[in-house]
């Protein structure tokens, strides 16, 4: 079934990984689908270039740094020229690190809250008039350790703890005609980096024994309660659904 046909989903940080897996499920439920990227251009053409193939004009690429949040109002008229309108927001592109007590800095701040809070936030803002058009809706990552902090990652867990503020704000400030969820992944992929949770193999384990299914997810895991809350959750709106397995 493509009971998204005819909408527009543009999903942030999009070119690989988690991003990428929300795009190929949200396009194989019909909708056209904007892949934005920041540097993983050589990824994010190839992924265009395979939805494009399976539907032709399907796929749109759009480059740009969530940091500069002066230019959203561009990019998002860039979009809407290209794709026609603009359904769906999935605030995914998002910075991931240690920041241990008495080494933070400015920048570390500046990049975890920009990434994580304050681009969803204005991303949000500047598409909010074509989305309450459509009758749109906005899914936010958020992440578990928003709600029960990582060690050693004060400012990003801060930051997604911010986010899941910000969707309940949103869905207040947007509601009637938009809905705004957001979704808490658990395990589902290691950092790319190992020093980023620290212990490698055993600190990986350790964690999966913390969760009630003592397994890891998966990326489709996380795009399809991204499509739920998409297509089917018509009622829904102001939460945030854990996907860690139990982990909470």
């Amino acid at each position: 079934m493509q009971n998204l046909k005819g909408k527009v989903a543009l999903v942030t940080g999009s070119g690989r990984r988690i991003g990428a897996e929300t795009v190929k499920t949200l396009h194989q439920a019909g909708a056209s689908v904007v892949v934005h990227y920041r540097n993983s251009a050589s990824d994010a053409k190839k992924l265009c270039a395979e939805l494009n193939k399976i539907r032709g004009n399907s796929c749109y690429l759009q480059q740009a740094d969530l940091l500069d949040v002066a230019s959203f109002p561009a990019m998002i008229d860039s979009i809407l020229q290209k794709a026609g309108s603009l359904d769906i927001l999935v605030n995914n592109a998002s910075s991931f690190y240690p920041t241990k007590v008495g080494e933070i800095t400015e920048q570390h701040w500046d990049d975890l809250m920009g990434s994580n809070l304050k681009a969803p936030l204005f991303l949000s803002q500047a598409a909010a008039n074509e989305l309450k058009k459509n009758q749109g809706c906005i899914v936010n990552m958020v992440d578990i350790y928003g709600i029960n902090p990582l060690k050693e990652h004060l400012v990003y867990s801060s930051a997604k703890a911010g986010l899941i503020m910000l969707t309940k704000s949103l869905a207040k400030e947007l509601g009637p005609e938009v809905r705004v969820n957001g979704v808490a992944p658990g395990v589902i992929l290691w950092p790319e980096n190992e020093a980023d949770l620290a212990d490698g193999e055993s600190s990986q384990q350790a964690l999966l024994g913390k969760s009630c299914l003592k397994r890891q997810g998966s990326p489709q895991d996380i795009a399809e309660t991204i499509l739920f809350l998409v297509e089917k959750a018509g009622f829904i709106t102001g939460h945030v659904i854990p996907v860690d397995g139990g982990r909470l």
